[in-house]
């Protein structure tokens, strides 16, 4: 039967990947305006990125309640199946308190993992539980190798513009014209379950460079395990300029896992960003 793994869809896993691979995404809701949309489902990553570049406000993100926590418990769990539900970070979102509220209802068969992790880095974690489900693992055995392999993920993004920062009030408007002028990129990282700069350089080029710098100080890629590289906004050329010259990092794999950052991260990310996300070895 195998224990049912369930995200939601601050994973960037879209609905086809994760029918691919036995998972069921939960979509959070967003706002334009007045108009709400199911994350992955009513619009396109590419769609979102249109209306994105277009729009004076941010939208904003609802998370999930914990009634429709409860509903899609109820149906992963109908056959007798124990379930998984792997979490956006605590720390940027409520999801993981609802779920766990949820969960409280299921008499333990239904376990609560917070992933601290959010965008292609919880992307990864998910991908593994899915292996350890169809390996025959069951909820508590997944639940301890989650929390060793959680040590053991990283993330390293590069933001091609300052300008959604600014809309979301993350930086000032001041620092974000400087910032245009001189072509500052933040290199961006996740750490403790919320987004940290790890500093700043001049031009995507040597953002590039910044990326890989860190990949290989860190020790690199366990290619073993599951690794993703993801772009934002409607044009791929920043995701095509970094894998010119370091695809090598992935060792040379020809159908290297591509895939969008979606609404909950590019909101401020904005259009350009690239991400690398990977155990580290």
């Amino acid at each position: 039967m195998g224990v049912k793994i369930i995200t939601d869809s601050g994973s960037d896993i879209s609905q086809e990947y994760a029918r691919q691979i036995g998972v069921r995404v939960i979509p959070l809701v967003f706002r334009f305006d007045d108009q709400e949309y199911n994350d992955g489902v009513d619009l396109s990553n590419y769609e979102f990125y249109e209306k994105l570049e277009n729009c004076e406000e941010l939208p904003k993100t609802s998370q999930i309640s914990p009634y429709r926590y409860s509903e899609v418990f109820k149906e992963e769990t109908a056959e007798g199946s124990e379930a998984v539900y792997i979490s956006i970070s605590s720390g940027v979102s409520g999801c993981f308190q609802s779920a766990t509220l949820a969960a409280s209802e299921f008499d333990g068969k239904v376990k609560v993992f917070d992933s601290r992790h959010f965008c292609i880095s919880l992307r990864i974690l998910v991908e593994y539980a899915a292996r350890l489900s169809k390996e025959g693992k069951n909820a508590d055995e997944i639940m301890a190798l989650l929390e060793e392999a959680q040590k053991k993920v990283r993330i390293i993004a590069i933001f091609a513009t300052l300008e959604n920062l600014k809309k979301g009030g993350r930086i000032s408007s001041a620092a974000a014209f400087v910032g245009g002028m001189l072509s500052i990129k933040p290199v961006i990282t996740i750490t403790d379950g919320k987004v940290d700069v790890l500093g700043k350089v001049k031009g995507m080029k040597n953002g590039y460079k910044a990326m890989r710098e860190y990949i290989e100080n860190d020790g690199g890629i366990d290619l073993s395990m599951p690794f993703s590289v993801a772009y934002s906004g409607t044009d791929d050329t920043n995701i095509n300029g970094f894998m010119e010259g370091n695809r090598d990092l992935f060792g040379n794999a020809a159908d290297l896992p591509l895939s969008y950052v979606g609404a909950t991260v590019g909101t401020y990310a904005g259009p350009g960003a690239i991400a690398a996300a990977y155990f580290v070895k």
